[in-house]
């Protein structure tokens, strides 16, 4: 069974680790904590790692987030990964920083990137992986924020929160979203 895995950011060194990078970093620690490296493909970095028998497909969109869909769409066609097995990992706003939330299906809540795979796809009606990042700032600041760097405060517990993370994505493949859910939604 092939899943596919997209961390969702935007490529180059001025988004490096910027609070709107998080699904990059997600399936970055994912990929460096199962020793496989991404490649540069059409549409994005992939990386490819097995879990009991299933096979991940981690993606990074190259497309920048606001045409995230067209990554999606063509990474589900040319592998063949239906809807089902696809999730997207997302930086979130309304969750504090590091609340995780796995979710089969949702609106857009504003997110350019989700706005873009749901009119691409056609459909709102898959899994995501909604990493908080928190809303400390000043109206009118968001733009700022999300594309602003982490804290030190936030930094400490960082590679815990994406070691969850991996953990859920990890889980979402073996033991399917709602037992997912049942699981981690609760922390």
């Amino acid at each position: 069974m092939k899943y596919l895995i997209v961390g969702l950011g935007n490529i180059g060194p001025e988004y490096h680790e910027t609070r709107h990078n998080i699904g990059f970093m997600a399936v970055d620690a994912l990929a460096k904590d199962a020793g496989v490296s991404f490649t540069d493909g059409r549409y994005g970095f992939t990386a490819t790692l097995s879990v009991k028998g299933r096979q991940l497909l981690l993606l990074k969109p190259s497309t920048y987030m606001n045409l995230s869909g067209n990554a999606v769409r063509y990474w589900m066609q040319k592998e063949n990964i239906p809807l089902e097995n696809v999730l997207i990992v997302v930086d979130d706003l309304a969750l504090p920083f590091g609340t995780l939330r796995l979710k089969g299906k949702g609106s857009d809540a504003g997110h350019n990137g989700l706005k873009h795979i749901a009119a691409t796809l056609g459909t709102q009606n898959y899994a995501r992986l909604r990493f908080g990042i928190g809303n400390e700032f000043p109206r009118g600041g968001q733009v700022d924020f999300v594309l602003g760097h982490f804290t030190d405060e936030d930094r400490k517990t960082m590679d815990e929160k994406l070691k969850t993370a991996g953990e859920i994505i990890k889980s979402f493949c073996l033991a399917g979203i709602d037992i997912t859910m049942n699981q981690f939604n609760k922390k």
